[in-house]
Order: C-alpha cells, then structure tokens, then sequence
C-alpha cells in the first residue's frame, strides 16, 4: 500500500527530539510522502528543517491558523507567511493552513475571515492550492470563498461534518478536495457518510498528527505511520482495496499539491 499523509505536524515540539525518527516510521509503513502545512511564524523553521532532511518525500505549506489570529500580532503574522511565499519560489506547496475556528474562540471571527481572505488571494495571485481548516465555521469560510474573484485549488483538511455538509461545499465548489482522517474510524463519527459522496478523485488521506489518531491507536499521539489504519477503514467503507484506496489518494494528493513522486 502506498499513500501520502495531505497533512501532518511532525515537525512540532511532540516529536521531539527526534521527528526524523517519526518519519522513518511513516516511510517504514508505506507513507512514501508527508505535506507538512505550518500554522503561524513558528512553525515556518522547525517545518523547514524538518523538509531539509528529507526533501524527497515531504512537502511544507505556509500558513497562519486560524487560532494563531489575534488583533496584535496578525500583520507581523501575515507578513511572515507572505515574506516566506515571496523569498523561497518553488518551496511551497500550498498555503496553509488556515481558515475558520470557532470552536475555540469566537471573538475574533471577523479577524480570522480577514487573514483568511488575504492568505487565498495570496494562494491566487503564486497559484498555489488553499489548505483550509474549519471547524465550526462553514458558513463563514463559504462567504470568504464567495468573495474570491476566483476559487483557487483547495482542500477541507479534517473534514468532520455532514454529508449533507459536504453536499453543500460540492453544490458551490464542485472542485474541493475533502481531507479524511482518523475521525472517520471513531464509533460515533459520522464523517464515513461523508465518503460516497464526495468525488473520488476529489478524496485525500491525512493524519493531522500529533491529532486525532485512528483506532487502534485512538488515544495516543498520532504520528504518520498511523495513516494506513484510516486508509484501511476507508477502502472497506468504499469497497475498494486498500491498495487500490492508496494508489486513488496518492494520485490526488500530487495532482493538488504539485507532488512528483
């Protein structure tokens, strides 16, 4: 089986010291690439480092999280993702990842849709894909998205709703990647009814590591080489193999990402 993690933090402060060792695992289990989406100014060196040391099977991605926005910091923040996109052409994959949270903390809504708004007319103007976090939000990422002048490649990353949800987002942008990930194997987790409906070709695998481990390992820090317990569940969902399941994701992922294997 084959399959690249569409997003995972292995380069967080969780894997150390020693998150080449969790990549190695990755790789070790049949995860043969692992886009890296960063989260604010932080993020961006360990992610970098991170992508030095193997730069033949990751990809990062440059963002400012929705939950990283505050009314003090945000333009030094904004400033840091469009410095890095400016400063290193051909390094990133995608921006990201960002977008809508208010599940956290709702307060600062019309802040998040403002950097969100500013970070995918960045995504337009390189043409890169959107790596999109939403939670609790979908109305207010849709209205950013509408404000668009035009909708750039992008992907829900841990898309936890509805099929109904994921009717909707197709309904206006038929070309949206879905990210499923370990949620999709929790026993109350609705997120499997989501599966038939979206595209297949429209269909990525990710960990969203340390979050959100799959069963068997629920409970645990999620890392990478976790991914082929979601990939498992999945393909039985959708009747496929998982073999089959890998090659359809891994297609998908390097179609968005720009990923050469």
């Amino acid at each position: 089986m084959r399959l690249i993690d569409s997003h995972t933090h292995l380069y967080f402060e969780d894997y150390e010291p020693s998150p080449e060792s969790a990549v190695e695992r990755a790789l070790a289990a049949g995860v043969v690439h692992l886009v890296l989406p960063g989260v604010n100014r932080e993020s961006i060196e360990p992610a970098k480092r991170l992508h030095a040391l193997f730069p033949e099977c990751t990809s990062v991605a440059v963002g400012l999280h929705p939950c990283d926005v505050k009314a003090e910091t945000m333009e030094e923040e904004l400033a840091a993702v469009d410095g890095e996109l400016d400063g290193n052409p051909g390094l990133y994959c995608a921006v990201g990842e960002v977008g809508i949270d208010l599940h956290w903390d709702a307060t600062t809504l019309d802040l998040q849709m403002q950097a969100f708004d500013r970070q995918a007319r960045k995504a337009l103007a390189l043409g890169l894909p959107l790596i999109i976090h939403s939670r609790d939000g979908l109305d207010a990422t849709l209205e950013v998205l509408r404000g668009l002048p035009n909708m750039p490649q992008a992907v829900l990353h841990s898309f936890g709703g509805s099929a109904k949800d994921a009717e909707r987002v197709l309904s206006e942008f038929g070309e949206m990647y879905f990210g499923i990930n370990g949620i999709v194997t929790f026993k109350k987790a609705t997120t499997k009814e989501v599966l038939p409906v979206v595209p297949r070709r429209q269909l990525l695998l990710e960990t969203d590591a340390p979050y959100l481990a799959p069963v068997p390992q629920r409970g645990k820090r999620n890392e990478s080489s976790y991914l082929v317990h979601t990939a498992r569940f999945v393909a039985n969902e959708l009747g496929m193999s998982a073999d089959e399941l890998g090659e359809l994701t891994t297609e998908n992922a390097c179609r968005l990402f720009g990923i050469k294997l």
